[in-house]
């Protein structure tokens, strides 16, 4: 059994973020993923894809990206950004190798892996949001003769040329993607929509990233946040009801509270080919058949194709359910520095603006807290008194 200091289970943006975090503080972690490459949800993102937040709020812990990086990153320029740092001296890497369940043993945790078993005084979680895509199981999925792919399959409009496409889920994926089939050649594009969205642009007037203005509200009572919030969505987008896409009840902070949902993240562009009906906005979807499909309003569509923006799923259950450390829902009770256990951190699965720039927050104090801990076990190890003490009080 190989023993390390620390094992971080997941080499995206968190994973990463956690191990140079730690590697500054003289710490080399042990960094473990199930993919060949680190970045790998990254990896598997449509071509257009760039970062919804600004450069300057994205990045991981004390590493800007190079100086020319635009405002918005690509899928690409982010993946070079955590494979570069990824590869720092202090960092050891395990690829391939599947995290199968985590258990406490002789006061050190032991991961069970697909490459065999892995020891470490303190472990850091960081699979992050995105883990295991999710389509619903709707009725009379298995008889529909189209095509169906989740969201995280899909690349560019091409093999879409022609075609008339069903794009489910409304939320920043999904309206970049549907914009995507609507000026790549997609002959019809729908957009599913069960729940109207809370939107923001990206980019505000003057070109100001809107992460910019929304962080600072993640710091202001919700009232006042979500009063500002729809504020400026009625004077820089405007009513799009008539369109399918009312304003929700539920404000941007509100719901992000409540239910860890982000709001949809925007270009104008994007706006505009809703108010063209380049995009079409019709209900969510009830059911599939061999002749279509059925929406909530009993109007009925046929695609040639469905992408389905419908999310992801935190698959923690198996690695740590039996821990009592998720709640109801299978999220993590308490992220950032402070251990879920002794121990163990959750990094990464609070939805923020800048996720990246807040997760790199996280990863620091918890480096910290993390090197502390360790620095007071090798003092108390070498302490005979202490240790003397903790062995007869066992």
């Amino acid at each position: 059994m190989i023993s390390h200091q620390v094992a971080i289970i997941g080499a995206g943006t968190s994973g990463v973020s956690a191990a140079v975090a730690l590697a500054d503080r003289g710490i080399k972690p042990l960094l473990v993923d199930r993919a060949d490459q680190v970045g790998s949800s990254w990896r598997s993102r449509y071509d257009r894809l760039r970062l919804n937040t600004g450069r300057q709020f994205s990045h991981l812990p004390n590493r800007p990206y190079p100086s020319g990086t635009p405002t918005f990153p690509t899928r690409d320029q982010v993946i070079d950004h955590i494979e570069r740092h990824a590869n720092e001296d202090g960092i050891e890497l395990c690829m391939g190798c599947t995290a199968a369940r985590l258990d406490r043993a002789d006061g050190r945790w032991r991961l069970a892996t697909s490459t065999g078993d892995v020891e470490a005084s303190q472990v850091v979680v960081a699979t992050g949001f995105d883990h295991e895509p999710f389509i619903p199981d709707w009725p009379g999925r298995d008889e529909w003769p189209g095509g169906l792919i989740h969201s995280s399959q899909y690349r560019n409009p091409l093999p879409y040329n022609g075609k008339r496409v069903l794009v489910v889920g409304p939320g920043s994926s999904g309206m970049e993607i549907a914009y995507d089939l609507a000026t790549g050649g997609a002959a019809k594009v729908w957009l599913a929509v069960r729940t109207p969205p809370n939107i923001m642009l990206r980019q505000g007037p003057g070109g100001i990233p809107g992460d910019f203005i929304a962080t600072p509200l993640y710091h202001a009572p919700v009232r006042i946040a979500d009063a500002i919030a729809r504020f400026s969505r009625r004077m820089d987008i405007g009513d799009l009801h008539e369109f399918g896409l009312p304003v929700p009840a539920e404000g941007i902070f509100a719901r992000s509270s409540r239910l860890g949902v982000a709001p949809a993240i925007l270009d104008k562009d994007v706006i505009a080919a809703i108010r063209d009906k380049s995009i079409e906005i019709v209900r969510g979807v009830e059911a599939l058949d061999a002749a279509g499909v059925a929406l909530a309003d009993g109007t009925r569509i046929n695609p040639d194709a469905m992408v389905c923006a419908t999310g992801f799923r935190r698959g923690l259950s198996q690695l740590v359910g039996h821990l009592g450390v998720l709640d109801e829902r299978g999220w993590p009770k308490t992220t950032g520095e402070e251990p879920a256990a002794d121990g163990l951190r959750f990094i990464g699965f609070v939805p923020r603006p800048s996720q990246i720039g807040f997760t790199a927050k996280q990863a620091r104090r918890a480096a910290k807290a993390i090197a502390q801990e360790l620095r007071r076990s090798e003092q108390s190890s070498q302490d005979p008194i202490r240790g003397n003490t903790g062995r007869v009080g066992g």
